[in-house]
């Protein structure tokens, strides 16, 4: 039984790029590798998150109630089941945590973006955002277009 009223995931390891997308689309997301499976529903429950799985085995455990069981192998199949089962709406906050450590995404000056990445970026963009944990800056790049436009067709209903 799911709680959609907990928009915040934990994933398994077998789900690290959907995890990934999660993040891309807003959601707090939580991944980790060379989890024990008793650990990972253990902080699903703690923490109030569903749990995410495509492990048969986890799913039959005593005490997992919040979950959703991926059955897709594709990654944007995977993020269309998820959308879907859930029926999660249009998101009004995309790009706004760190897709590598689940962080909220801050503003980041220019000037201070400007001292790391290349020149081309620099001369090209204004806007760049900065996850404070693992220090990754992010700006609208060439796959930014194509990021919304997967992201647009998630949810033609």
């Amino acid at each position: 039984m799911i709680s959609v009223n907990i928009m915040k995931f934990i994933a398994d390891e077998m789900l690290g790029r959907l995890a990934k997308w999660l993040r891309i689309l807003g959601y707090d997301t939580v991944f980790v590798k060379n989890i024990r499976d008793a650990e990972i529903i253990r902080r699903s429950i703690i923490e109030r998150r569903i749990l995410l799985t495509r492990d048969t085995l986890m799913i039959k455990r005593k005490g997992l109630k919040n979950f959703l069981f991926i059955s897709h192998d594709h990654t944007i199949d995977q993020l269309k089941q998820v959308v879907n089962e859930l029926r999660l709406p249009q998101p009004d906050n995309p790009f706004s945590r760190c897709v590598v450590c689940n962080t909220p995404i801050t503003t980041y000056s220019k000037e201070d973006a400007c001292r790391t990445v290349p020149e081309y970026v620099c001369n090209t963009q204004d806007v760049f955002g900065y996850c404070q944990e693992c220090k990754k800056i992010y700006w609208k790049g060439t796959h930014y277009a194509k990021m919304l436009k997967t992201i647009e067709g998630l949810f033609i209903r």
